[in-house]
């Protein structure tokens, strides 16, 4: 897979498919057992840490974790550190207040972040990876504890970041329709690999969404816009409920007993 500037990856897949995985290795913090991440053609095994915090920008889901005591603004800032060092100049407290005004916190600033909501936690992540400037943002399905509005606030956001300072953006995501509507590409994973990837109507197709996920769906898509995805059953509900399988002899041996 490839990921040019200012385009927006969607990575998708169930539960374990690898999605988590593949963005912590390409931000270094897992080795893959084969192949290789470059970054504009270096290896990043040969990129140190604190280089590749000026080059890539991650955000984590937040799943109810705890967080050293800080603010809102302190905990931001720490995205101005690889460039910095330990200590900020004004400069980069008003880079920092900037972000938060952009995500819609400002007035949380001096808020203890273990205080807040989870959504509000993610979105201080959020505007923690955006001030530290970077090159590439890893998003690893940071609007799950968001609401709808929020979502779309956000995502909004960094669509807007990614067409505006051409950064390039990986976000893996539950949400189908999301990804249809926000990203150029899509990767699509089953168990560890890549089983499709391409335009958003190249992968939203039924007989992925049936093989990847066991799910029967419908796909709608109206004058070349994206697709929209509507579940309609699982496969293996719909599998079970319309089989023509006699019983089991030891299934009527019970049967036989209880009705006795």
């Amino acid at each position: 897979m490839e990921l040019q500037p200012s385009e927006m990856l969607g990575v998708i897949g169930p539960n374990g498919s690898g999605k988590s995985t593949l963005i912590q290795c390409i931000d270094g913090l897992l080795k893959p057992k084969n192949g290789s991440i470059l970054l504009d053609g270096t290896d990043i095994k040969g990129i140190s840490r604190k280089e590749m915090a000026k080059i890539v920008g991650y955000v984590p889901q937040t799943s109810s974790r705890s967080f050293f005591p800080s603010t809102v603004l302190d905990t931001v800032l720490m995205g101005r550190r690889p460039h910095l060092g330990w200590r900020s100049s004004g400069t980069d407290v008003m880079k920092a207040i900037k972000v938060l005004r952009l995500m819609g916190i400002e007035n949380l600033a001096m808020n203890d972040i273990n205080q807040l909501s989870g959504g509000q936690q993610q979105k201080v992540l959020i505007a923690r990876a955006l001030a530290q400037e970077p090159s590439v943002l890893l998003l690893d399905e940071h609007t799950s504890n968001l609401d709808i509005k929020h979502q779309l606030e956000v995502l909004e956001i960094i669509q807007e970041m990614v067409v505006e300072r051409g950064i390039s953006a990986i976000m893996a995501v539950h949400d189908l329709n999301l990804a249809s509507k926000y990203t150029d590409r899509i990767i699509m994973m089953k168990e560890g690999r890549i089983v499709d990837q391409g335009t958003p109507s190249d992968v939203l197709t039924q007989e992925n969404i049936r093989s990847v996920y066991g799910v029967v769906a419908e796909v709608i898509n109206n004058n070349g816009q994206s697709p929209h995805v509507i579940p309609v059953r699982s496969m293996r509900r719909h599998k079970n409920s319309e089989s023509n399988d006699p019983p089991s002899k030891a299934f009527q041996r019970e049967s036989a007993k209880v009705t006795a």
